[in-house]
């Protein structure tokens, strides 16, 4: 039975599934993404431009392809006042072209980059809505690394998803354009065989389709493996991507355990992985221009090939020989545009196919196992913080769960105010109840129900410390400029950081410069610059300095108007606030 059959919520992995298999989902993916972009408008204004440039310029290349035949008769004919003047029609042809396809690289220009905006801030709005990322990161392999489809395939879906349908677009009308010349051309011309004589209506545009068909097939056959190579050499390239990060993001670390040898050893099978999917690549690539390049040089006799019997017959003249090869070689181009695109092609449909799995399986996380029991998280109607029946594990606990664990005393009641420590046994996951009162783990049981979220400040044990100038720091994530400097250096006055208190508007790597005192020490100036009503902590003074232990917890302890709520263990918390215990234990049996 079906997901939608049974009336259960697919899961991300299902989802990501049904995209990969469906190049008409991920379609739908796509436009649903550009309809609801915020610049949808400007980007159909640049198409609607696009449009009519490239219908002007057809009409004038079907103007030049009617030029041919009287310049190059007036050559036949040594006629040179008509030379001249075929001449000078020529220059106001040219010149009209020259200027509509300067004027059509600009708008391909502006309309890749519109497309790029509206697709990224899509996709990066979509990633960071709702704690998305964070379930991503937690649950599936695509919030692994998503740098790489955050930009790159990005990137490369809006650009290319720009030049290939203009060149379609373009194809397309030179098609229409030329046929009817071609066919007209075409249309009178008497074969002999001897006594036998016959007509072929339209022979050079039957031509023309033949030899473009051929080219497509061949292409086909030799280049069918190039979407799923382009993919493999993208995932490969964001695995690379994502070592280089990691290693640079610990380099202290690296240095300190000698490990250089050891990163450089993995970056390296990364790397080999990547020349491994590129050299595939490069084969497959190389096999497909043997097809390309043969019938692009084929393309420059074949015309004269196929016109040339109307011409040795007498027909047509030379000047209506060269008209009609040059409509041959428009319609041809036409017909093998898909032929001389197919790598592009290739290539778009695996970055549409990454984006698009990707913004689906962010979408999936708002639906993600709701058919399986979750903690159940609501708005108190009292403004207290209560915790009813709370179980939390790794997976829906069952009876002798060992990965589960539950609060001792079952329901617990905070009232605002109240400063409260919660401890627990030996091998209990703490940070996994401080995430779930976050809302980011909601596997397990029971029910949460928290005062106003805009009341409750959350702090983690290993903060995040943005790159940029030391006030916004300070002020993550609301302004800086909601908090005046004489605030921001009595907060950092009392954490015993006052000698940053000069440098302010210093731009930084901070998470390199200071120590993890100094960071933690950081996080409490931001409460206090803040003043949150609801604190949620979790083991935020453990592994400090004495000294700095000390100072931290006698500021909470001064916060008497403050609700405290300490996950971890902490002497100095417990003596500075007089902080009611809780205590978390591991389940081993759910009826007891």
């Amino acid at each position: 039975m079906t997901s939608e059959m049974s009336g259960k919520s697919p899961s991300v992995d299902q989802t990501i599934a049904s995209v990969e298999a469906s190049f008409r989902r991920q379609m739908a993916i796509a436009l649903d993404s550009f309809w609801h972009s915020a610049i949808r408008n400007r980007i159909l204004t640049f198409a609607f431009a696009l449009v009519a440039v490239i219908l002007a310029t057809a009409y004038g290349t079907v103007m030049l392809n009617h030029w041919n035949a009287p310049f190059y008769n007036a050559l036949e004919q040594r006629n040179l006042p008509a030379f001249l003047q075929e001449l000078r029609n020529f220059a106001a042809i040219a010149g009209a072209l020259l200027v509509l396809n300067v004027v059509q690289a600009w708008l391909n220009q502006m309309t890749a980059l519109h497309m790029r905006e509206g697709l990224t801030r899509d996709v990066i709005d979509q990633w960071l809505k709702g704690r998305r990322a964070f379930r991503l990161s937690m649950t599936s392999p695509l919030g692994v690394n998503p740098d790489q489809r955050l930009h790159e395939d990005a990137r490369k879906l809006a650009e290319m998803t720009t030049s290939l349908s203009i060149g379609l677009f373009n194809a397309t009308i030179l098609l229409v354009s030329f046929i009817g010349v071609l066919w007209g051309l075409s249309s009178d011309i008497v074969f002999k065989l001897g006594e036998w004589s016959f007509r072929i209506p339209g022979y050079m545009v039957w031509g023309a389709i033949l030899y473009a068909l051929a080219a497509s097939l061949l292409s086909r056959l030799v280049g069918h493996k190039l979407s799923n190579l382009n993919a493999e050499r993208y995932a490969r390239e964001a695995d690379l991507r994502f070592s280089l990060m990691r290693a640079n993001e610990n380099l202290e670390a690296i240095a300190v355990a000698r490990g250089e040898e050891t990163e450089s050893r993995h970056i390296h099978q990364t790397l080999d992985s990547v020349l491994g999917s590129i050299r595939h690549l490069a084969l497959a690539l190389t096999n497909l221009t043997w097809v390309t390049a043969g019938f692009g040089w084929l393309a420059i006799i074949v015309p004269i090939l196929i016109a040339s019997p109307a011409y040795f017959s007498g027909t047509i003249t030379f000047g209506g020989l060269m008209m009609a090869a040059a409509a041959f070689t428009q319609v041809y181009s036409a017909l093998r545009w898909y032929v001389d695109n197919f790598g592009q092609i290739a290539d778009w449909r695996a970055a549409l196919l990454r984006v698009t799995v990707f913004r689906a399986a962010l979408a999936a996380m708002d639906n993600e196992a709701l058919d399986a029991p979750r903690i159940q998280i609501g708005a108190s109607k009292d403004g207290t913080l209560s915790l009813k029946g709370i179980v939390i594990g790794p997976r829906i606990p069952g009876e002798g769960n060992p990965g589960a664990f539950r609060l001792v005393e079952r329901d617990v009641d905070i009232v605002p105010g109240e400063h409260v420590m919660v401890n627990g046994d030996q091998g209990v996951n703490r940070k996994l109840f401080f995430n779930a009162l976050a809302g980011l783990w909601p596997f397990g049981t029971g029910k949460i129900l928290l005062p106003a979220t805009a009341d409750i400040l959350y702090v983690p044990q290993i903060g995040y410390l943005p790159e940029g100038r030391l006030r916004s720091l300070l002020a993550y994530p609301v302004a800086s400029t909601n908090f005046a400097d004489a605030d921001i250096k009595a907060a950092l006055e009392k954490v015993g950081l006052q000698h940053l208190g000069t440098r302010l508007d210093e731009r930084a790597r901070w998470e390199r410069l200071l120590d993890k005192d100094e960071q933690m020490a950081l996080a409490f100036a931001n409460i206090l610059l803040r003043k949150p009503r609801w604190i949620v902590m979790h083991d935020v003074l453990e592994g400090l300095e004495p000294e700095t232990e000390a100072r931290l917890a006698a500021l909470l302890g001064e916060m008497t108007g403050t609700t405290l709520l300490y996950i971890g263990r902490s002497a100095a918390f417990a003596k500075a606030t007089d902080a009611r215990l809780v205590h978390l234990e591991r389940v081993t049996d759910l009826a007891s």
